[in-house]
């Protein structure tokens, strides 16, 4: 079978983790002639990924492709990876992700058993050291779970750790809307456009992925924001198909589950429970249902982050 296959890495100022990323796909089993190539997208305006980029490249048994993304930006990411490759399949990868060895084959098997568009795997949280009461909680917000057989799944995950048909799943030049470049939410997006065209989705048991938490983000606060803009998600997407019976229903479900998880964090908070963090979860998934209009979005990617690393180098 000739190669097909292209494994998309966005990657912005982290290269020790580009790294680990990019050598835990080059560490792949079985797959020596589907894999194509590996694109690294460097989303830093200075460029700081392709030292370690060409490196790598240098060394590897398949080609690694760097592309310059300047304009910070999740969406403008993909986009330009998806830009230099012609594979037919695409696999991505975060950066802060380190694929086991058989992950690639894992992925592809379970696509060719399903003949699903878009097919995602398992992903076990990592986190660091010193995260104290939070880090059981922590460890598993960074988790994904699914069925313990490969099949067909109704609900889609996000792209990290995902294969995608690009004829079905990825249409046009540009199939991530960029206006979602800082504050994520490109692949929700894509992929209820893709349910809407009654795509298909799969998940692969034996495609795991470790996803390592870098410290400013293994903490409850950023989780929690991270849950209110997951809580977002169903309210929008049915706002952006002007379906407003549809939103109604889910802000009438987010303040039903604002007040009931609201109260039973209170009451664990009041008894020092660990278990509060997990329905403080609940709770600003549920704030994230109501409050789900243009304004309220929480920015975690794109000019934000590098406004962060700017200022952690500065200091």
């Amino acid at each position: 079978m000739n190669a097909d296959v292209a494994v998309i890495i966005p990657t912005l100022r982290r290269p020790e983790m580009l790294e680990r990323a990019v050598r835990s796909v080059l560490g792949q089993t079985g797959v020596a002639n589907r894999l194509r190539e590996i694109v690294v997208v460097d989303n830093d305006p200075q460029a700081t990924a392709r030292d370690v980029t060409t490196r790598l490249a240098a060394e590897a048994s398949v080609p690694i492709i760097w592309r310059h993304a300047p304009r910070p930006g999740v969406a403008t990411a993909r986009n330009q990876g998806l830009a230099v490759t012609t594979a037919s399949l695409i696999a991505f990868l975060d950066d802060d992700e380190s694929a086991s060895p058989d992950w690639l084959k894992a992925l592809l098997s379970a696509q060719a058993q399903t003949g699903a568009d878009a097919v995602f795997g398992p992903i076990r949280g990592r986190v660091p050291d010193g995260t104290g009461w939070t880090r059981s909680y922590l460890e598993r917000f960074f988790s994904r779970e699914g069925p313990d057989q490969t099949q067909l799944i109704d609900i889609p995950h996000g792209c990290g750790n995902s294969l995608l048909v690009r004829a079905t799943a990825l249409p046009g030049a540009a199939p991530f809307n960029a206006a979602a470049d800082q504050s994520g939410g490109e692949d929700d997006a894509l992929f209820a456009a893709l349910k809407a065209r009654g795509g298909r989705f799969g998940w692969s048991a034996d495609a795991w992925v470790d996803e390592f938490a870098p410290p400013h983000r293994a903490t409850l606060r950023y989780a929690l924001a991270r849950a209110f803009a997951y809580g977002q998600g169903p309210s929008q997407t049915a706002a952006a198909a002007r379906e407003w019976p549809s939103v109604a229903r889910w802000m009438a479900i987010g303040a039903a589950q604002t007040v009931v998880w609201g109260a039973a964090a209170l009451g664990l908070t009041l008894i020092a429970s660990p278990r509060r963090a997990e329905l403080l979860d609940r709770c600003a998934r549920g704030l994230g249902k109501l409050f789900w209009m243009k304004g309220f979005e929480p920015h975690f990617y794109g000019e934000r982050e590098l406004t962060r690393l700017n200022r952690q180098s500065a200091a």
